[in-house]
């Protein structure tokens, strides 16, 4: 059994999407644990997308230029830096910025293989690459060329833990320890 994190993004909550996408995961047979709605404060993001963890923010430097690669776009003329760190911090403060705009929804899913399910009935983070019946190829457009041209981050709705140490230390970020329920399910009753 496995615990893993998922937050509704602001753009999944303005679009009226909530519902559809937690029904996705609960008719999976993932079971929810926990779950709030509110706005989350610089602080905690600022904790969760970190700009000293140096993987996640050339992590998502690199996608950017990955994408802009494939697309012909020269990140110098379009972003002034051809530096995944250096666009990677761009993208974490636009990704904080949106992140407050309005309310999220987050999430603690807990089943076997709950990461990795979670990841796949998600989709690829860029839309472009989401396959379509994924949440993202359904319901997300964008891409990082579209978004880094009007100084924000890509909307593709939801955020999901990648591993299970991402999962673990995520969930603690977002919840106490009081707020995480355990209880039967019809299909995974406890022991």
């Amino acid at each position: 059994m496995e615990r893993t994190l998922i937050i509704l993004k602001p753009d999944a909550v303005q679009r009226g999407l909530m519902g559809e996408i937690i029904s996705r995961f609960e008719k999976i047979g993932l079971k929810i644990i926990a779950g709030k709605f509110f706005i989350p404060t610089k602080e905690l993001l600022d904790k969760h997308y970190p700009v000293d963890r140096t993987e996640f923010i050339d992590g998502m430097g690199q996608k950017t230029l990955d994408n802009y690669k494939e697309l012909g776009i020269d990140p110098q003329k379009a972003f002034g830096s051809d530096d995944a760190h250096e666009i990677g911090l761009t993208v974490q403060k636009w990704l904080v910025d949106f992140m407050i705009t309005g309310p999220v929804f987050a999430l603690v899913l807990e089943g076997p293989h709950a990461v990795e399910i979670v990841r796949k009935v998600r989709g690829h983070t860029l839309p472009v690459k989401a396959e379509p019946g994924t949440i993202t190829g359904d319901y997300s457009f964008d891409s990082s060329s579209m978004a880094n041209s009007e100084n924000r981050p890509i909307r593709n709705l939801v955020h999901a833990s990648g591993s299970k140490e991402e999962a673990e230390f995520e969930i603690q970020l977002w919840f106490d320890a009081d707020e995480i329920y355990d209880y039967d399910t019809h299909h995974q009753p406890k022991k």
